[in-house]
This record gives C-alpha cells, structure tokens and sequence, in this order.
C-alpha cells in the first residue's frame, strides 16, 4: 500500500500546499490555528489480545504482532554491571515482553551489545527485535546496519528504522541518490531487516516531510516512531498532526517519550496531576502498536508490568480531563526538551554519524 502526496496533504492538518507554477508546489507550515481539541478524533485500536499480564498489538499492516510495553535500548545500556542488563532483559522477556528497542549509537554500542549477549540461548526467536542507524549516505548506512547486527549477534532485525530524523532535510538526504534508503533497501532485499520505519522527537512538521518524500518514491513506512504523552496534544503535536495519518496508511506507530526524558513526570507527579501508571495507561489508550519506555531496574520493569496488567483503555472523558489539567504548562513545550533544545539530539552532536 502507497500513500500518495495528494492523500497525504488532504489528511494532515500539519502541511498546506501552496501552488508557485503550474506542476509546481512547496510545503509550508499551516497558518496559526486556534488550539485543537485535546483528545485525538476517534482513530481504530490495533487489533488487541492480553495473554497473561501482557496486551498484545498488530503491528500495523505487517502480520506480526508485539507487546504493547516496549523495552527501551538506550536504558538497557546504562547500567554500571552488565550483567543487570541481562537480567533485565532476561526478566522482562519471561514477563511477556517481546517488542525490543534499540540503536546503533546508544551508549557507543553498549545497548545493542547487552541485547546481543542477553538473547542468546534461544531468547531472539521470542522477540521482535528493532534497531535504528544514523547513516544518511548508502555508505555509512550500510556500515551501521552491518555493526548493528554483529553487536546483537543475529542475521537479521524485525524492524530497522532511520534515527533522528529531526532536520528538514533529513528525508532529502535519505532518499537521495546514493542516499541510506538505498542501503536499507538493499538489506531487506538480503534478509538482514524484515520492516522499515523512522524515528523522530523534533517537530510533526519534519515526520511530515518523511512521510510525503517517501510517497513520492512509491514507500509507505511500515512502523514509526514519535512522542505520545499527555502534553504532545497542547504543542507541536505528533499525536493530531502525524498519528491520524500514519494509522490509515496502515503504518504501526510506535510511541515514546511518555515520561519526557523524566520532565514531565516530574512536573505531573510533583503537581500530583497524575501517576506513572497513569501516564503510560494514557499513552498506552491511543491508537499506537507499542508503547516503549525506558527500564533501567527491575523496580521500574515492575511498574511497567503493573500498567500492562491493569490497563483498561481511558475513556475520551478521562483523557479530556488529564489533558486540559497540563494544559497551561504544555502549551510553550518547556517539559517537552526534546523538542525544544538540542540536549537529546545524538545526531546534532555527532554529525559524523549522519555520513
């Protein structure tokens, strides 16, 4: 299934076209716009089942199927003792999570190294295992695709998905000639990847320009990957401008950020707005494949376990209450920092990942 550059544009409310020639058009950002309605319009669950403890989730168009709770990579990596990495990832994988998170340039390779060593003795044909590259050039992406799969010790990743992309030109360069699809491509082609999404935290603007500048060259993305929290809806929204548009493309959306790299739980638990269980049921009650999270201890894997077993999707009421509660203090995104500096950008740091 392809998404045209027409149907892309008539379903975001992101992007307006404004017409310069004949057979010419640009994208620009829509004109201010009075706030949205803060819960998203009514969008279809993916197909649902709970086994145990756990809620299962299609995965978009693809035929596979994945745990709603996701186990972040980037936190898998920071333990001091590897082998409380293993343990981690040993437990959550016998609690019934089976969607697992990683990256090329998390922690210097250590995350996907951990991983590796962690689904030995049978344990990677338990798993939907997921990676993502920084390359930007066939060459350097190739490169981090191969290193990606020696350092988790397998012949092939479930998903593989292009990082960061956070700069309006990013999908200019990966869809260039000699640009980092064509190594993706060509990897799927050998069995070194199954699906192939994209990452991003920047602006709805930029996942946008991804998803029209893949249109154009007859792709539609089989996962992506965005913030979903309960202050997405009152600033730079993924959750209006780019989730709607992604679940009738058939793509899998895959959230993140729902504690905001700890500020917003910070500020919702300080405020006793809500509760981490809380933040992830709401994250947990949109129209997404997975929610992944960060789990760096086994107390933080109980919590998440704790959310999965008693979820029950929030009603629109209870949505619209949280989310006007954080209204005021979402609305300049001061506890949305992946948005608004550069702190998170692993990319703008290291440009010589992009190649």
């Amino acid at each position: 299934m392809s998404i045209s550059r027409r149907s892309f544009l008539r379903d975001s409310t992101l992007l307006t076209t404004v017409g310069l020639a004949a057979g010419t058009q640009v994208l620009t950002q829509a004109p201010a716009q009075a706030a949205p309605a803060p819960v998203v319009p009514a969008l279809p669950i993916p197909r649902s089942i709970k086994r145990g403890d756990m809620v299962y989730r299609a995965l978009g168009r693809t035929g596979a199927e994945a745990s709603l709770i996701g186990l972040g990579g980037f936190h898998i990596g920071k333990q001091q003792d590897e082998s409380e990495s293993l343990r981690i990832i040993h437990a959550a994988i016998e609690r019934g999570i089976t969607f697992l998170d990683n990256c090329w340039d998390y922690n210097e390779g250590r995350s996907e190294e951990r991983m590796g060593k962690a689904l030995a003795d049978g344990r990677r044909d338990k798993v939907f295992l997921m990676t993502k590259i920084d390359g930007r050039t066939k060459a350097a992406a190739a490169r981090q695709i191969d290193e990606s799969l020696a350092r988790l010790k397998t012949d092939h990743v479930d998903l593989m998905q292009f990082h960061e992309v956070i700069r309006l030109e990013d999908p200019d360069r990966i869809f260039a000639e000699g640009g980092a699809f064509e190594a993706m491509s060509e990897a799927k082609q050998a069995g070194k990847l199954r699906h192939i999404g994209f990452t991003g935290h920047k602006d709805p603007l930029v996942h946008g320009r991804m998803i029209e500048t893949a249109a154009r060259h007859g792709v539609t993305f089989d996962a992506v990957q965005m913030p979903i929290n309960v202050m997405d809806a009152h600033f730079r929204s993924f959750t209006h401008q780019v989730l709607p548009v992604a679940v009738r493309a058939g793509t899998a959306v895959l959230a993140m950020k729902t504690f905001g790299d700890h500020f917003i739980l910070d500020h919702v638990t300080q405020s006793k707005t809500a509760t981490p269980i809380e933040l992830l049921h709401y994250s947990m009650s949109q129209p997404v494949s997975v929610v992944i999270t960060g789990i760096d201890s086994l107390a933080i894997l109980d919590q998440a376990m704790e959310a999965a077993r008693t979820f029950e999707p929030m009603s629109q009421a209870r949505q619209f209450a949280l989310l006007e509660k954080v209204r005021t203090p979402a609305s300049e995104g001061k506890y949305e920092r992946f948005k608004t500096s550069s702190h998170f950008d692993g990319t703008a740091r290291n440009p010589k990942w992009l190649g």
